[in-house]
């Protein structure tokens, strides 16, 4: 990968030091992917793209089963490396922070980018609160501080309300909806600037995908999201921009509502209207 950040950009990376940035500034931060490859092992999964991911706003990847959204989203906080034999070429930068720069701290990357799954994964051992709490432990809160925190994350995804009472039972006996509010919950509680979303509603009721879509429009406002959606309908409720991708390329980017309505290439045309796919 590109090494081309500095030590002051490498500084930023390092432990300690992710969040306090993160505090400091919310005034957006943006995500810029250049000449992006991925491979699992000899499988060339990801072309050569370049994606430029704009601050406070949704980006949505949309895109047929096999067609790279998933490790695109994985090669962006570095959890692609996670698989083995797996490996990325290109650049891939937060602001200035190049994220594959020489002596970067991954962990502290992945705190910086956060990344919500596609089936919600509360620890099963721990209770709602130790779920939240977890994260920043981590990364050295102070015990007295915890309580605020975690609370003020439970709020900041609407799930305070229905869980105050119960915060010492098991994370895993929420509903599926609840859960996977719960994770984005301990994903904003160490205060990323970017939340990597892989299809968190696709194993969620109707109801229960309304509220996260009515979280995603709240939270853009404080948070740069990339949302991978198999469901178009949903890209275009909750999305600014919308990238197509098809065999590991990306054929087109552009406004949503333009992409839906608009499309530039007659294969976004036929993917967006379910001529295949």
């Amino acid at each position: 990968m590109s090494t081309a950040g500095g030590p002051s950009e490498r500084s930023q990376a390092a432990p300690g030091a992710s969040a306090s940035r993160a505090k400091v500034n919310k005034s957006g931060h943006g995500v810029k992917v250049t000449d992006l490859h991925a491979y699992y092992g000899s499988l060339h999964s990801i072309k050569g793209i370049s994606i430029d991911f704009p601050p406070n706003e949704v980006t949505a990847i949309i895109g047929p089963s096999g067609s790279g959204k998933s490790t695109v989203v994985r090669c962006i906080n570095r959890m692609h490396e996670e698989i083995p034999g797996a490996r990325a070429e290109g650049s891939v930068t937060l602001d200035e922070l190049d994220v594959y720069g020489e002596g970067v701290d991954v962990t502290a990357v992945r705190r910086l980018i956060g990344m919500v799954f596609q089936k919600p994964n509360p620890f099963p051992t721990m209770s709602i609160y130790d779920n939240v709490a977890a994260g920043l432990r981590l990364t050295g809160t102070k015990t007295s501080d915890l309580r605020h925190l975690v609370e003020h994350s439970l709020q900041s995804v609407g799930l305070w309300g229905e869980v105050k009472d119960r915060l010492g039972e098991p994370g895993i006996g929420l509903s599926g909806g609840q859960q996977q509010r719960l994770c984005i919950a301990r994903t904003v509680a160490v205060e990323p600037e970017v939340i990597l979303m892989d299809e968190p509603c696709s194993a969620l009721d109707p109801m229960a995908t309304l509220k996260i879509e009515e979280l995603i429009d709240e939270l853009k406002e404080r948070y740069t999201i990339v949302i991978v959606t198999h469901n178009m309908q949903q890209a275009a409720r909750v999305a600014d921009t919308t990238v197509f991708m098809l065999d590991g390329q990306v054929i087109e980017h552009d406004a949503t509502n333009k992409m839906f309505t608009r499309p530039n290439d007659e294969r976004t045309e036929r993917y967006v209207t379910g001529k295949f796919g």
